[in-house]
């Protein structure tokens, strides 16, 4: 049997935010109501006519029952094991029947968290940035290998390469600029922890300096595209 770890908590005080539907897409808003509602960082990432694009090219590759097919187990394997390694983290017990991929998945983020991660922030964390102009949940904001960084879990059905993992290296950029917003901590160093149906886990770190400036490039994409005329 695993030892079960015990992590640290050293859990920052955020102001109060919800989610709320713009024009079908997400976006998040204090609370109180003091701010205006800023779309998410996924909303902003999938926004984009190149990403919209090649969605668009997939699905009419592999037909539409197929592409909905695919895309649902995808969302209930990630919502899945998402949950398990937040529970684990949360030193809690998850409770229902766990399927055996999400089982197998977890078990491999698990090796990683208890090697590598302790003193957890934040987990599972609503923030926003007025800089940014954008808004977002991070998985967790905590020390890897003795360093605050910005760790995002991943689930995939198969190997990724770095270069398919751009896209995760923006969203998690912007949480670190929100974290240090928020918070006053700066973060700089993001991590990609992603785990495969072949049975591999991988992990990516990379600065977040690299990756800001092409998330604001999209941001400024997004607000000329969905500019109200």
């Amino acid at each position: 049997m695993i030892e079960r770890k015990q992590f640290k908590h050293d859990f920052v005080e955020l102001p109060k935010i919800k989610r709320v539907t713009v024009e079908g897409k997400r976006h998040y808003q204090l609370a109180d109501g003091e701010c205006v509602p800023y779309p998410s960082v996924t909303t902003v990432l999938s926004g984009c006519k190149k990403t919209k694009k090649a969605l668009h090219e997939w699905r009419r590759r592999v037909g539409a029952e197929t592409a909905n097919k695919v895309s649902r187990q995808a969302s209930d394997r990630g919502t899945s094991v998402h949950q398990l390694i937040e529970d684990y983290c949360m030193n809690t017990e998850s409770e229902g029947k766990i399927m055996p991929n999400a089982a197998d998945m977890f078990s491999r983020l698990r090796a990683v968290a208890n090697k590598s991660i302790d003193n957890i922030k934040l987990v599972e964390g609503l923030m926003y940035s007025e800089y940014l102009r954008s808004a977002g949940t991070v998985d967790m904001v905590a020390e890897f290998d003795g360093k605050l960084s910005v760790i995002d879990w991943k689930t995939s059905t198969r190997r990724k390469t770095r270069s398919r993992c751009y896209n995760y290296f923006k969203q998690e950029a912007a949480y670190a600029v929100m974290f240090e917003e928020m918070t006053g901590q700066p973060v700089t160093q993001l991590v990609t922890v992603v785990t495969d149906q072949e049975g591999g886990s991988q992990v990516f770190i990379e600065h977040r300096d690299e990756w800001i400036g092409e998330f604001i490039v999209l941001r400024d994409q997004y607000e000329e595209e969905n500019r109200q005329v």
